[in-house]
Order: structure tokens, then sequence, then C-alpha cells
């Protein structure tokens, strides 16, 4: 009996198991970690003004 052919095939090596989040193109993507990176900064920037100021 051959055992290779038997079952479900094999996913890809380079692809994650579940299919969630694929429906995000990559500009999609780098759109929202650009924005979360500006409110980063925004924080970081108020924090370091109060911190200035006593």
């Amino acid at each position: 009996m051959d055992y290779g052919k038997s079952g479900n095939p094999k996913g890809g090596k380079h692809e994650p198991k579940n299919k969630e989040g694929r429906s995000k193109t990559i500009a999609e993507v780098a759109e929202e970690a650009r924005k979360a990176k500006a409110e980063l900064l925004e924080r970081m920037k108020a924090v370091a003004e109060a911190k200035k100021k006593g």
C-alpha cells in the first residue's frame, strides 16, 4: 500500500495553516502598518512633551 497517496494533500511549506487574514492585499497591510506607526509616534511625542513640562 502506498501511504503517501492516502489522506489530505500537504500544504505549502511557507503557507500559514489558517486561511484567515489573507483577504487583505499587501498595500492594505502596509497602509495599516503606516497608520499604526504614525499613531505610536504621536503618543510617544505627547508623553515626551508631558515629561518636559513636568
